[in-house]
Parts: structure tokens; C-alpha cells; sequence
């Protein structure tokens, strides 16, 4: 610990009835499903009746903590930890890079003074941010002094936005009351492996107590030090979600051992992430040629790992200066030269209201969706996946055409579940589509029944429907789930009525359209 404390300003006591609370979760071996009842007691999917009153008042406008949030409300990191303890194969900080989106990214670096002005920039133009994330460039817990200070200026006039942090968790255990003190109710700790086996493929080194470690020895340090600090977190009623990395051939199989591990500390979300990995990022993975997973196989892990605690899959793997719902970037509007400039008027009533009325839009998605809830009896077991254009707010209003990545839902009898998010390369351009792009979505969602838009044109639409995906812009800008269950019912009447032959799609999978007659 190099850097000198900040002076005490908060009571470090935690609070008590979220720590018994968080401690009963512990006992039950974490949040997840209980027995085989598939009944949620916490997680990204869960509403305030599947949760004790005092975590969903935590999570309920977390964008990262809880799925439905994340369609209504924003989030900003910024970028004051530019040190970091230790090397992962994965990672490579890149400073002034405006055109990747990934961890540790960032284009600007701040002092704690000028993150604080930032914050209440970005809260008075996004009424909407409820959250501030430090998670790098490097590490928070690397750099204790200009995190703990910035979260100290900024609980001094925005104490209505929530304080998170996201550490590789090798500093944890000497920071957790520090943590507390400050009400950072939120922890991240990235846990890619509990064998130090495994560790020793994905660490080169760490720095710990002033020598630098390699292989088999750091790899054992830091996930003792990475479980301790998750059972500290949860001692004290702190939510600590867990990110994992995907790397096949190195932990994709271990992960399930990961996901026991955390869930029996207290873990209240694991979020297991795909590895982004390319020769131009830099990094020792994108080099040797380490592949990332499909969208496929990370989801099959995920659906493994839920049986034991529930997932986060709307991650969008932010970098460390993102601003805005997730899934957007609007850090470009809130540049150092163009905040120090502002006039900020923080107006913290004029946010509780705004954000009451983002309440009444949510509870009107809620209720939609209920209503479309009734006559899924037909499905049996059947479970198909559909995709989604949209730009945010839980509603069908992207363009084929613009959009940037397909948000993936599962619809079954239980109703629609999000499950996903499907990245692609961008197919209008200029006014024009691009063939060959549009080959890369289709690849992308060939796995989904149908694809829902706000607008689609008719040479795409035409392809989609040879490759077997049905395009629908019949619920332009309407809710997202309520629109795929009427659907759902739709092709369900027409599976029972023998119009349809009901196909299993895969990577060749043929779906909709066979006719009865034909299949038999």
C-alpha cells in the first residue's frame, strides 16, 4: 500500500440487516435457483419478489446488477486507476483509443477533480446515470488513493448515484473496510480460475508485496487472495458480482469449478464474458492466436453455470471510460475540455423525477409483458430463440440495417428470457447494404427462429427468409417481450394447427415454412 488512506469521512459499520441478509445468502450457497425448482432467489433476471426488500433496493436501477434495469438506465466509468498489480494474457491498456470498445480502453485519463466534474456533467445531461464505475484503466485497488478520493468528492454532492468498483481482487482483503466506509455497495472482482494450474495460462505475473511473482506461485496468491476478498465482501453486506473471461482450451471446462466456488462465498451474480481477442489489440491471447468462443458455446456454459447461480448475459464488456446505457458510447460528448467548460447545474430533484417517470415506462413493460403471459401452455418444452433490434428503453426501435448487435431472447412456456447479445458488423451503409456484412449477421443469429426490427428492407428480408429466420416489423416500437410472446403464440397455433413443421434450429438448422405435407 503505497498510497496514504483518505481521511475518514463515512462510518465504516456496515449495515447490519443487509449483512444478515447477504450472510443467509452465503449460507444457502450463494443467489441462484433453489433445489430443482428453477425459482430465482436473486440475480440479473430477478424482480423485487423473487429478493429481500433491501437488495432490490440496491440493484433495482443497476443496469449492470439487474437485466431489466439495463434497458432504462445508464452507467459511467472514469478512468482516475491507470496502475494495475498484475498482467493478464488477455488484457492490453490502451490509452487514446477511441475506436475500441473493451475493457481497459480509454481515451482520456482524470484526476479525481476532474472525475468528480464529469460525474455530475454526465448526471445532469443523463438523468438516467445512476451509477459511477471505477474500473481502471488499470486497477481501483492499485491505485487506493485516487479511487477512494474521487468517491469521496463525488458521495460529497451526488450521494443519489450509486459508488461501484470492478478489481482483479489481488488488493481486496486490504481494502474491503475502506470499501465499506465509502458505500461502494457494488464490487466486481474478475475471477477467471480457483486452480492455480489453469491461472498460470492466463497470468504472465502479479506484483505482490513489492516482488514480482510468475507461474504457479502468483496464479495460487492471487485466487486465495480473490476468494478471501469475496467472503469479506459478503461479511459485510457488499454485492460482489464476478466476471470470468472465456478463453477455450484454457478455462472454458474449469469455469463451472469457478462458478461452485464463488456461489458458496456469497456471490450475487456471475457474469462469464467472452474473450475478445484479436492481433491488433495487442495482447499476448490476440498474438499467439488464442480464439474466442462463439456465441454459442459461451451460451451453453452460461445455461451449465445457471443450474448453480444465476448469470449476467447483457454484459457488454464496457471500457473504462463508457457513458450511457450499455451497449452505447457517449463519452465523446463529455471530453475534459468540453466539461471543464460546462456550467453544471446538478439538479438532484429534477433527477428523481425524471427518473420516477423511467419507473412508470419499466412498470408498464412489466406489465405488458404479464399480459402476454397467458396461453404459452402449447409450447411444452419447446424453447426457440429470437433476436432483436434495439436501441434501448426494452423496445423494438433499431433499423435492420443500423443495427450493431442483435439482443438474443429465449421464448418458452415460461415466457421470454433474455439470454444474449449477438455484436455484428454494421450492413447499411451510406444508404447502401453491404452483402457481404449481411452474411455475418445471418451468421450471427442463425441459431434464432426470427429477427425483430423497427424497419428492414426488402433484399435483406429476403435473404433472412432463405437462411430460415423469419424478419418481423410488425411491433415497431413496441416492447420487446411482450411483441415476441404474441408472436411466440402465433407460431405455437400455427406448430398445433400443422401449418408449420417446428425445426430445431443449428448452424444448418431449417426452420419455419416446411409444410406438413413436405416433412412427412
Amino acid at each position: 500500500m503505497t498510497e496514504a488512506l483518505i481521511p475518514d469521512t463515512y462510518s465504516s459499520e456496515p449495515a447490519v440487516d443487509i449483512a444478515d441478509v447477504m450472510q443467509k445468502l452465503a449460507e444457502h450457497k450463494g443467489c441462484g435457483t433453489e433445489g430443482g425448482s428453477g425459482k430465482a432467489s436473486c440475480g440479473s433476471s430477478a424482480g423485487p419478489a423473487d429478493m429481500p426488500e433491501e437488495i432490490w433496493e440496491k440493484v433495482k436501477n443497476h443496469p449492470c446488477y439487474s437485466e431489466e434495469a439495463h434497458h432504462h438506465y445508464a452507467r459511467m466509468h472514469v478512468a482516475v486507476a491507470p496502475a494495475c498489480n498484475i498482467q493478464c494474457n488477455y488484457c492490453n491498456r490502451k490509452y487514446d483509443c477511441a475506436n475500441e470498445s473493451r475493457p481497459g480502453v480509454v481515451s482520456e485519463r482524470l484526476t479525481p477533480e476532474q472525475a468528480s466534474k464529469k460525474v455530475l456533467a454526465v448526471a445532469s445531461t443523463i438523468p438516467q446515470m445512476t451509477v459511477l464505475g471505477i474500473a481502471g484503466p488499470g486497477d481501483p485497488l492499485a491505485n487506493p488513493g485516487k479511487t477512494f478520493e474521487t468517491f469521496r468528492l463525488i458521495s460529497e454532492v451526488a450521494p443519489d448515484i450509486k459508488l461501484c468498483l470492478s478489481t482483479n481482487g489481488l488488493a481486496l482483503p486490504d481494502w474491503v473496510d475502506e470499501i465499506a466506509k465509502y458505500k461502494v455497495d457494488h464490487v466486481t472482482i474478475t475471477i477467471n480460475m480457483v486452480d492455480p494450474e489453469v491461472g498460470q495460462h492466463i497470468y504472465p505475473w502479479i506484483f505482490w508485496e513489492n516482488k514480482r511473482l510468475q507461474g504457479y506461485e502468483a496464479a495460487k496468491i492471487l485466487t486465495e487472495r480473490q476468494l478471501l476478498g469475496l467472503e469479506m465482501l459478503t461479511e459485510r453486506g457488499i454485492l460482489a458480482k464476478i466476471n470470468s473471461v472465456m478463453i477455450p482450451g484454457i478455462n472454458d471446462k474449469h469455469l463451472v469449478e469457478v462458478n461452485k466456488a464463488v456461489k458458496s462465498r456469497g456471490a450475487f451474480l456471475h457474469n462469464i464474458m467472452p474473450l475478445i481477442s484479436a492481433p491488433e489489440h495487442g495482447t499476448v491471447f490476440g498474438l499467439n492466436g488464442q480464439r474466442g468462443p462463439t456465441a454459442q458455446e459461451l451460451k451453453a456454459l452460461q445455461d451449465e453455470c445457471e443450474g448453480d447461480m444465476n448469470m449476467m448475459r447483457h454484459c457488454r464488456q464496457c471500457r473504462a471510460d463508457a457513458v450511457g446505457l450499455l451497449g452505447e458510447d457517449r463519452s465523446a460528448e463529455f471530453t475534459t475540455d468540453k466539461i471543464m467548460a460546462m456550467e453544471v447545474n446538478y439538479d438532484a430533484e429534477g433527477r428523481k423525477a425524471y427518473q420516477q417517470a423511467v419507473e412508470a415506462e419499466r412498470q408498464a413493460k412489466v406489465e405488458a409483458k404479464k399480459s402476454e403471459l397467458d396461453g404459452l401452455d402449447a409450447a411444452g418444452d419447446m424453447k426457440i430463440l429470437v433476436a432483436v433490434a434495439t436501441k434501448g428503453h426494452g423496445i423494438i426501435n433499431e433499423h435492420f440495417g443500423h443495427a450493431k448487435e442483435f439482443q438474443i431472447y429465449e421464448l418458452s412456456a415460461k415466457g421470454a428470457k433474455f439470454v444474449g447479445h449477438r455484436r455484428v458488423d454494421l450492413y447499411c451503409k451510406g444508404g447502401y447494404g453491404e452483402e457481404d456484412a449481411l452474411d455475418t449477421v445471418i451468421k450471427a443469429i442463425n441459431d434464432c427462429h426470427a429477427v425483430f426490427v423497427a424497419k428492414i428492407g426488402g433484399c435483406p428480408k429476403a435473404d433472412l427468409t432463405a437462411a430460415g429466420i423469419e424478419p418481423i416489423d410488425a411491433y415497431a416500437h413496441e416492447f420487446i417481450e411482450q411483441s415476441a410472446l404474441a408472436w411466440f403464440k402465433g407460431y405455437l397455433a400455427k406448430v398445433e394447427a400443422g401449418e408449420i413443421v417446428h425445426t430445431e434450429r443449428g448452424d444448418a438448422a431449417i426452420r419455419q415454412g416446411a409444410l406438413l405435407s413436405q416433412a412427412s
